[in-house]
């Protein structure tokens, strides 16, 4: 039966002194805090955490797709983290594409095997473990709570079910089958149905015993050439064996006593600091939150960042990309000042296809650590191609490339693609004489929604005097630009007032009101941890060095913040 998503509860936010993890399913939550429990840190369990949402939700993330984390290190208050970002095959050029048939108007289907990039989720996994994670467990000891959950099965949670049913529909419609490995008897797990996947805990045992060549070379990875070979795709085992993750710097924004920071680019975490930078200039909190002052404000702002990030935003070994110029204070306080307060703007460059199913997930250890961790495989399983006995799908990261010769993000062999997943760490704007002080790791997960629910979220917290709860169980907007109309359109969630939504028409805007049900998931799922109550407007600013935990989980998931 296709359950209403409704949201008929209310949740508490989690608050503990110790550890706490918040990620999209309890039996992955639990996981990484086992792996807290055990002598672990941020890192450690946010690994544990990103494998065994691979065995519950294999419909958002898996070892066929790629991942992003930010770690923050409380001893030296320094933040670095890591692009698991793969590249497209090296004989994948646009001479190629155009060679069978494909143009920019008509680029291969989205589940086509050439929009299979090389996975960087393992390598990232494993990265993370060894540059950031505690050296008191060993990778396979990481991954040990995936594999039984793997190997023993568990029951499918029902936001879980209805989108693995949503995406094997999806691949069938499109003359494809998603592979055995992620079915029961070919049909996709009811919700309570017990799910195994024996092969996926196999690949997970590999690559905690052998590392990264377990699945870069050898068994997994040729199975990985074979079905992209036998689908018409060119990937080759030089390809899966010559990638590595990158060590990345953040790039940062400060708003208003806090700074945001996000991956530098191919991630899109720059479009969330241009967002930022451009809301600054306005009045926020006297405009009352999800007025339609507040939302038109919003709308117009995620329109300038995204065409700016659309415009600039790719591979940086490929193209040169203007960061400084870009996050400049006075360049945003310019683009500000196209927005008229009775008005939607006319013209603004557009963005790319939309694509969702992510997961996003979050640890804050006992010593102060914090892991911002977020995995995908682009579109709800991706390609759909399983390779033989891996129990995993390969992700379909290529439909993000553009085939136009001289866009930035145009397709060619060995290049990352725009990549629209992002995770997120805040801190206080310290000056280079201090450590950066952290007062929350957070994301939210759903394709070209994450920058914009990333500010949501935070002015929720910051404007708003949310706690990380209530920030996540507001009601969100999603501004998407439709290449078939060429128009923007404003998704308003239901509990947005209809007034609004008819002022916001009124302006201008082309809206679509009330979101609701399992609709709901364009919204994103996300989740926050802060250290202190510092979003408290009634907390003085002595009192905000507390120790205390405070977390929240999303309402549109299945999932849980836990904490010790």
């Amino acid at each position: 039966m296709d359950i209403d998503l409704t949201f008929a509860s209310r949740r508490s936010p989690v608050v503990c002194l110790h550890g706490c993890v918040a990620s999209n399913q309890p039996l992955a939550s639990s996981i990484g805090l086992d792996i807290l429990k055990r002598g672990g840190n941020a890192a450690d369990a946010a690994v544990a955490i990103a494998a065994a949402l691979a065995v519950t939700e294999p419909c958002s993330t898996g070892p066929g797709g790629d991942a992003f984390c930010l770690f923050f290190n409380r001893d030296t208050g320094e933040i670095r983290g890591i692009n698991g970002s793969g590249r497209s095959p090296v004989a994948q050029t646009l001479d190629y594409l155009e060679g069978r048939g494909y143009t920019a108007e008509t680029p291969p289907p989205p589940f086509d095997a050439l929009n299979v990039t090389v996975p960087g989720a393992p390598a990232c996994w494993c990265d993370t473990v060894q540059l950031f994670g505690s050296h008191k467990l060993s990778l396979q000891e990481v991954l040990s709570g995936a594999v039984e959950l793997a190997e023993v099965g568990f029951p499918v949670a029902e936001v879980a079910a209805h989108h693995w049913a949503n995406w094997v529909a999806a691949l069938r419609s499109d003359g494809k089958e998603l592979g055995g490995d992620l079915l029961i008897d070919g049909q996709a797990p009811k919700c309570g149905q017990v799910f195994r996947n024996p092969s996926l805990a196999q690949t997970l045992r590999e690559l905690g015993k052998h590392g990264k060549p377990a699945f870069y070379q050898g068994r997994i990875a040729q199975a990985i050439v074979d079905i992209v070979d036998q689908n018409g795709g060119v990937m080759t085992l030089d390809d899966l064996g010559s990638h590595d993750s990158e060590v990345i710097t953040p790039i940062s924004a400060e708003y208003k006593g806090v700074r945001l920071w996000e991956p530098p680019p191919n991630s899109q975490g720059l479009a969330a600091l241009l967002l930022l930078n451009v809301l600054e200039n306005f009045p926020l909190k006297a405009a009352v939150h999800n007025s339609s002052d507040y939302i038109h404000v919003l709308v117009e702002a995620v329109r300038l960042a995204s065409s700016d990030a659309m415009s600039h935003l790719g591979d940086p070994d490929h193209a040169t990309i203007p960061l400084e110029t870009l996050l400049d204070k006075s360049y945003s306080h310019q683009r500000a000042q196209h927005i008229s307060m009775d008005r939607a703007m006319k013209e603004v460059e557009p963005g790319l296809t939309t694509g969702s199913d992510t997961v996003y997930f979050c640890v804050i250890d006992s010593d102060g650590n914090a892991c911002s961790f977020v995995n995908s495989n682009y579109m709800g399983f991706g390609s759909g191609l399983v390779p033989k006995d891996c129990g995993f799908s390969l992700q379909n990261r290529g439909a993000c490339f553009s085939l136009h010769r001289n866009h930035v993000n145009c397709v060619a062999g060995g290049k990352r693609p725009y990549h629209t997943i992002t995770p997120a760490l805040l801190t206080d704007p310290a000056t280079t004489s201090q450590k950066p002080r952290l007062l929350a790791a957070l994301g939210v997960m759903g394709g070209f929604m994450q920058p914009q629910g990333h500010a949501q979220v935070l002015l929720n917290m910051l404007e708003f005097g949310m706690n990380p709860q209530q920030a996540l169980d507001a009601p969100r907007v999603f501004v998407q630009y439709e290449h078939k109309t060429k128009e923007w359109l404003v998704n308003l969630e239901e509990g947005v007032d209809q007034e609004v939504a008819e002022e916001l028409r009124r302006r201008g805007h082309r809206v679509n009101w009330p979101i609701t049900g399992h609709k709901r998931s364009q919204f994103g799922r996300g989740q926050i941890i802060t250290v202190g109550d510092w979003w408290n407007p009634s907390v003085s600013q002595t009192d905000t060095q507390s120790r205390v935990l405070w977390a929240g989980s999303d309402p549109r998931g299945d999932g849980c913040a836990q904490g010790y």
